[in-house]
């Protein structure tokens, strides 16, 4: 069987002087496919037709300079995200400020080293790679998550909206932005395991009885094992974290080992409070959709027994913020509905 190699990255290289585009050429043609423009006006086109994986661009050419060049490419959907290294004759500071204003990523000055225009290019197109990778492992819990709503008989718009108000709690908790970040991320897969759970007793309209709630209460258990094990500090870590934590409640009666108070990790908590509002808040096949004063009344009667007090306060606090949210995304759920 034959193995074919993997493409080679595509990359658009800029300059008005073919001197220039020989070299640049002799520097990199081993290692990438490349594409060649002697003006911007061309390096635009063709970055809006190939899509290269990164842009290699002369400042000092005639008509469209190249700062101009790296505002137009990052003023366009099509291309904001390719990265630009700007290559060129000027070494002073404010020109290399110039082009990080303009939307560079990074600064080669001529003459070239053919060893650095090769580390550049090389580290600019792994932090592409790292970006891409983060953005599939998003995509990949958002879809778990997802999968859990829909086997639910959920819309799957209940993991959106109940993520968004973990975030806003996790910032009025003092998290930073990279945290809250973190949680909303995490929040999705809060009950990803009951992807574990027989239909028979996940979509049962009635009550369910002692031996039913037994089974349904290990979907916890089941969703921490699903995420797996994961490094202390990731956003895979922190899902495990609230798919095993967020049943339980302050007073120890929840479940799955029966946490109380600060033994319950706080987005746990934080999840808890996020869930349990959106889920009355919603309209589900056995109840319809509580008034948001009556959601924040069953919240504020719950403080100190199912959820923590300060907790719940600072939730009130949000509340238009929450609330600016239920509303986006209730219309978005009554479209999903008419179509």
């Amino acid at each position: 069987m034959s193995v074919f190699p993997p493409p080679r990255p595509l990359l658009l290289v800029v300059d008005d002087e073919a001197a220039n585009l020989q070299l640049l050429r002799q520097i990199l043609q081993d290692d990438y496919a490349l594409l060649f423009a002697k003006d911007g006006a061309r390096a635009l086109a063709l970055a809006q037709q190939e899509r290269p994986a990164l842009i290699l661009l002369d400042v000092m050419m005639p008509g469209m300079s190249g700062h101009d060049a790296c505002r137009r490419l990052k003023a366009e959907p099509l291309t904001a995200a390719i990265p630009v290294i700007f290559v060129t004759a000027l070494g002073d500071m404010r020109d290399e400020l110039s082009g990080f204003e303009a939307g560079a990523v990074d600064y080669i000055t001529k003459p070239l080293s053919p060893a650095i225009v090769r580390a550049r290019v090389r580290t600019h197109l792994s932090l592409v790679r790292i970006d891409e990778l983060r953005e599939t492992r998003l995509q990949i819990v958002q879809r778990l998550g997802l999968a859990a709503e829909y086997k639910d008989n959920e819309t799957g718009l209940h993991v959106i909206r109940m993520s968004h108000y973990a975030r806003l709690l996790g910032v009025a908790t003092g998290m930073d932005e990279a945290a809250a970040d973190d949680l909303l991320h995490a929040a999705p897969m809060h009950d990803v395991g009951k992807i574990g759970i027989p239909d028979r007793i996940l979509q049962k309209p009635g009550k369910l009885d002692a031996d039913e709630w037994a089974i349904m209460q290990t979907h916890a258990s089941i969703g921490a094992d699903i995420i797996g094990e994961h490094a202390p500090g990731g956003m895979l870590a922190l899902a495990r974290e609230i798919a095993l934590s967020h049943h339980e409640k302050w007073d120890g009666s929840g479940y799955p080992r029966g946490l109380a108070r600060d033994n319950i990790p706080l987005a746990g908590r934080i999840v808890a409070v996020a869930d349990v509002f959106d889920a009355l808040t919603s309209v589900r096949p056995y109840k319809r959709a509580w008034a948001l004063d009556d959601a924040v009344g069953y919240l504020q009667e719950q403080k100190g027994r199912h959820f923590d007090a300060e907790l719940v306060d600072l939730f009130v606090q949000q509340l238009p913020a929450i609330d600016a949210v239920r509303q986006r995304w209730a219309e978005k759920e009554e479209h999903h509905a008419a179509a």
